[in-house]
């Protein structure tokens, strides 16, 4: 990689700034992807200004606290104290920031196609204020043609132009929230754009960031990347659900069939069923492909058929709860359930897509009560799928709030919680994890879904 040599240049100027630490990055969403980002960025040298519409978080920030239960809360304390970061909702700032990286949500809409107004809205508030020399690099995961497609024309209304005056490139993120092995810094960053200066700074910046960079030959290489890494999982992870139903009615434990089944040391990749699908991406990629493929008029029925599969499991997990709460003589319908776990994933207080949210929705649509608890949930935010969840408080995980319910439905399997306590005090334990029996725990009143 070899940065522009022309110094007075936009790509030049810009260049030599990423190059001396000098250049003061911007990154618009400071969420589970923009502040480890940010972190990052600090850790390499960079200022960061960072952008948020949430006025609660922003202050939060600025007064140096933590936002999310894996990341410590005096990280950004020597920044703050060093004047290196600041968070702002005033989007009248973007034209302050040499680079401009974008983290927002792109969620689906209710009919499953693509709901890009976050990136939509963002790309607007950058062209407002875009400047010549400025790098605009979107982070968010969506179809392969969104950069060009989508952002360029935006960034390009006020007269200035996409690999000339500005640069227009696509890295996209790769967090995985609660992963101590793997932070930011230590994930390779793929960078893809449409022309080789935008390419250049790009990898110029993150490779500043982390240990590598991974340039592909546009920006839709680099989004069909992001894609392809989110279908690998979600196809392997609806093969293994499909194979949990079929192996229960044949009487076979798929847990003890997967476990056996990694010690081939070649061949073989352990994926774990669950109750469905949860979190920003997995969930939610798939039908992006699925939905552009259209335009092509090219099936994506693997994309489409695991999709299918993995939204199913919500309603097979009831269907196994009903019929365990029956056959211990009370009526599911009037039934009391916990729900333990409403975070998408292990470790993490991240709702978005949680397959437990689905559950709790499901259980009460059959006259049941539901109630949960989550050390790391204390109250439910709202959220776009099920905002008439929001408010409920966590339960106390006591052998008082054990006994009064019926069930104990595992939907998260979270560290740090007395299962020993569970398999004690409940009178019913449904397990989609798998949990209780990695602790040992068994017996008639807990059983597999």
């Amino acid at each position: 990689m070899t940065l522009p040599s022309e110094t007075t240049s936009p790509a030049g100027t810009l260049g030599r700034l990423l190059a001396e630490r000098r250049a003061l990055i911007g990154i618009v969403g400071l969420g589970y992807v923009g502040l480890p980002l940010a972190l990052a960025a600090l850790r390499a040298g960079f200022s960061v200004l960072g952008f948020d519409v949430d006025p609660g978080r922003v202050a939060a920030l600025n007064r140096g606290e933590g936002a999310f239960h894996h990341i410590p809360g005096d990280a950004l304390g020597p920044a703050l104290a060093a004047g290196t970061f600041a968070a702002t909702g005033d989007m009248a700032r973007l034209s302050e920031p040499d680079a401009v990286l974008i983290c927002v949500p792109t969620p689906l809409t209710r009919h499953r196609e693509p709901d890009l107004s976050y990136v939509e809205a963002t790309a607007r508030a950058i062209a407002a204020r875009l400047r010549p020399g400025q790098l605009v690099v979107l982070e968010s995961t969506t179809y392969p043609g969104t950069t060009d497609e989508v952002m360029r024309p935006i960034l390009e209304t006020g007269g200035l132009r996409s690999g000339h005056d500005f640069f227009l490139a696509y890295s996209p993120e790769r967090e995985d929230p609660g992963n101590d092995q793997f932070d930011t810094a230590r994930i390779p960053k793929v960078v893809g754009a449409d022309d080789d200066a935008a390419r250049t700074l790009a990898e110029a910046l993150y490779g500043a960031l982390v240990v590598r960079t991974v340039p592909v030959s546009s920006a839709a290489a680099a989004e069909a990347v992001k894609l392809t890494e989110n279908i690998f999982r979600s196809v392997n992870i609806a093969l293994v659900n499909e194979l949990k139903l079929v192996y229960d009615a044949m009487g076979i434990d798929v847990w003890e069939v997967i476990q056996a089944a990694a010690t081939k040391p070649f061949g073989f990749m352990p994926f774990q069923p669950g109750p469905g699908l949860g979190g920003h991406c997995i969930p939610i990629d798939p039908f992006y492909l699925a939905w552009k493929a259209r335009e092509f008029d090219v099936p994506a029925r693997f994309v489409e058929l695991a999709g299918e599969v993995n939204t199913r499991m919500p309603y097979h997990v009831v269907e196994r709860l009903a019929a365990a709460v029956d056959r211990t003589g009370r009526a599911f319908s009037g039934a009391s359930v916990l729900v333990l776990g409403l975070a998408y994933k292990r470790n993490v207080e991240d709702t978005r897509e949680s397959p437990a949210l689905k559950l709790i929705r499901l259980i009460e649509g059959r006259g049941a009560v539901a109630l949960y608890h989550d050390p790391l949930v204390p109250v439910l935010p709202a959220t776009r799928e099920h905002p008439e969840l929001a408010g409920r408080a966590s339960q106390p995980l006591t052998p008082e709030t054990l006994r009064a319910v019926d069930a104990v439905l595992i939907a998260t399997d979270h560290d740090g919680v007395d299962y020993g306590l569970v398999a004690r005090e409940a009178r019913l334990v449904v397990d989609t994890r798998n949990v209780m029996a990695r602790h040992g725990l068994t017996g008639a009143t807990i059983v597999k879904a």
